[in-house]
């Protein structure tokens, strides 16, 4: 049974409502509905504690129209119930709402009661009434004739007995005199084909070829003689073998402080100071102006070009409606996905933008493609933006004037890059003046605690201590393996506060999101430490995986979380290795939407300075080329 419907206008003024039990407050779950699917352009359907909710958008007089019910009920007839309510109370109040006379008695209870139970009947009715087998004529492959395949020009498969009827007969191995007609004027030649099919079947079974008889006039080669393996000479190896052995114990080294740098490394020094570098993206050659016209000066490509090519079959001077926007929809959400946006996310985003175009009027199709164009924008913008700005840099100062250290949290499956990229966040810090304490919390992996101590090297390496007062800029707090990180991570932030390191990077085990004991452990180190900010760390290169990812660490999250009703949840995401996508940039739509969190790094390369900060129109750009 239905618990809520609601009109409302896009202002927030509500036209008419039903409410079934008068006690309950039907405007937390609606306010709920607003901030976090309608504000956000987010379609598909959304709960909020015990209510389902679903909503339709009126584009041409801007109305709301919102049903509610309790989510463990299965009401298939809502949708339809939408839809009758949607034309119904148009058709009636259309004066008024082309007047704009909001302020008006709506008198629809007695309409909406007769829809309601219309649907309620026929969704009995439907239940109640036994299945039938569909018949052959009712599916695709019934449509599949010779005829419609000649249409197509595609050539249908004809028996092989057929060929063989018309194919005149073989005596001996040779071909009779009609054989040797056809031959002359073009055929194939079947007694070839077979000794072919034959010599491929010997070769199959026996596994090489039989011997062929000796020709006349023909010398025999003499059999080669196998090749050896040649030797590998790398690049610059002509080192000799005492020089790579680095077995004999060496000088001691000065603490952290590792050797000369090389011209490479020097050119890192001070590249990093102030804020992060916008992610540059290629400039796509086929996207479409808010004019409608690409880039491209050629006719064949102002016709359709990129992704808003799909719209130029859509009419214009009429308003649109879902039946002409669909099949240009099925190809978004296909390019989409094509994209490596997550396949689910793709699917709301389509739907987002059908609510924002059903209903609207166009002019022409310029009109149309820079509707369709500004629609996606809007829905993938909204994803991309932030709902809180995350500064690290101004948040660790702060911290450093309230004499207390910043903690940031790095946790992710395996094999995404933590601990590079936290080497990367490091040294960015490090060149804003910022002192670091790396907490190695991997006590699981080897050599996870060896590859935080190179880094930890090399970064004091570019920033000696004599620069920085003789101070160390960067430390490794390891207590080495099996040990439990929680109290790795909370000795390590004493050892910060005693020692005036300004930010702790904690570094965690890479786990894999349905490891329900790792998970646990992490959300251990969470509760315990309380830190600043969680850092995701993710593959750019995952697509539906992404999804399940974070849904799992969230939960995890949350279920070990002291507060219920405010867990504490993933704050941030860095994504790592998109260097390697191109334009395939779908997973930060995917993570982000799915959290809500903003990506706050970008991992680009192997280099110290290869981290960037998302530039969402850029981004965009990619996914609408």
């Amino acid at each position: 049974m239905l618990d809520i419907f609601t009109i409302m206008s896009r202002g927030g003024i509500v036209l008419w409502y039903f409410q079934r039990v008068a006690e309950a407050n039907i405007v937390l779950p609606v306010n709920s509905l607003i901030k976090g699917a309608i504000l956000q352009e987010r379609g598909g359907n959304h709960t909020y504690e015990a209510y389902k909710l679903a909503f339709r958008l009126d584009n041409e007089f801007n109305l709301v129209f919102v049903v509610g019910y309790q989510k463990q009920l299965q009401l298939s007839y809502t949708d339809k119930l939408l839809d009758d309510v949607f034309r119904a109370f148009r058709d009636r109040y259309r004066n008024q709402l082309q007047q704009n006379v909001l302020m008006h008695k709506y008198d629809f209870s007695s309409r909406f009661e007769e829809l309601r139970a219309q649907c309620e009947e026929q969704d009995r009715l439907q239940r109640s009434a036994p299945k039938e087998m569909r018949k052959f004529e009712q599916s695709e492959k019934s449509t599949r004739t010779i005829e419609s395949l000649k249409k197509k020009n595609v050539e249908p498969d004809i028996p092989s007995k057929a060929v063989l009827k018309d194919k005149p007969p073989i005596s001996n191995g040779k071909a009779t005199a009609q054989n040797a007609s056809a031959e002359s004027n073009g055929m194939n030649d079947s007694d070839d084909e077979r000794k072919l099919a034959l010599e491929k079947l010997k070769e199959k079974r026996f596994g090489k070829k039989t011997p062929a008889s000796p020709q006349p006039g023909k010398k025999e080669k003499a059999p080669s003689k196998p090749k050896t393996k040649e030797n590998r000479v790398w690049e610059g190896g002509n080192k000799d073998t005492k020089s790579l052995d680095y077995s004999a114990p060496s000088a001691p080294s000065n603490g952290n402080i590792g050797d000369v740098l090389s011209d490479s490394d020097k050119q890192l020094l001070g590249s990093m100071k102030g804020g992060l570098k916008d992610l540059e993206c290629p400039a796509p050659a086929d996207i479409i102006d808010v004019n409608g016209n690409s880039g491209d000066d050629r006719p064949e490509a102002k016709k359709s070009a990129g992704l808003m090519g799909m719209f130029s079959g859509l009419v214009s001077g009429k308003t649109l409606t879902r039946e002409n926007i669909d099949p240009a929809l099925d190809k978004m959400r296909e390019h989409l996905i094509g994209k490596n946006v997550a396949s689910d996310v793709a699917e709301q985003l389509t739907e987002s933008v059908a609510q924002k175009l059903e209903g609207k009027v166009v002019g022409s199709f310029s009109t149309v493609s820079s509707t369709v164009r500004t629609a996606m924008e809007e829905s993938l913008t909204q994803i991309l933006s932030p709902k809180r700005r995350i500064d690290m840099l101004r948040d660790a100062l702060a911290a450093r004037a309230a004499q207390r250290p910043y903690v940031v949290t790095f946790c992710g499956v395996n094999g995404v890059g933590k601990s590079t990229n936290l080497a990367k966040i490091c040294f960015w810090l490090i060149e804003n003046n910022l002192r670091v304490l790396i907490a190695a919390g991997d006590t699981f992996r080897a050599g996870a605690v060896e590859q935080l101590k190179t880094h930890c090297r090399k970064l004091n390496s570019l920033h000696p201590p004599a620069q920085h007062s003789n101070q160390i800029m960067v430390q490794l707090y390891e207590k080495g393996y099996d040990k439990d990180p929680s109290q790795i991570a909370a000795d390590a932030i004493r050892h910060a506060k005693a020692t005036n390191f300004d930010v702790v990077l904690v570094d965690t085990a890479g786990r894999m999101q349905d490891n329900e004991p790792l998970m646990r452990a992490l959300a251990k180190l969470i509760k315990v430490n309380n830190p600043d900010l969680v850092l995701f760390v993710g593959e750019a290169l995952v697509g539906n995986e992404a999804i399940d990812q974070l849904v799992k660490f969230n939960q995890a999250l949350a279920d070990h979380s002291e507060s219920k009703t405010n867990p504490r949840l993933i704050d941030a995401i860095v994504l790592t290795k998109f260097d390697t996508i191109d334009d395939k940039m779908g997973a930060s739509v995917s993570m982000t939407h799915i959290t809500g969190q903003p990506i706050l790094f970008v991992g680009t390369g192997q280099l110290y300075s290869d981290l960037k900060v998302l530039n969402v129109s850029n981004v965009v750009n990619s996914l609408l080329s």
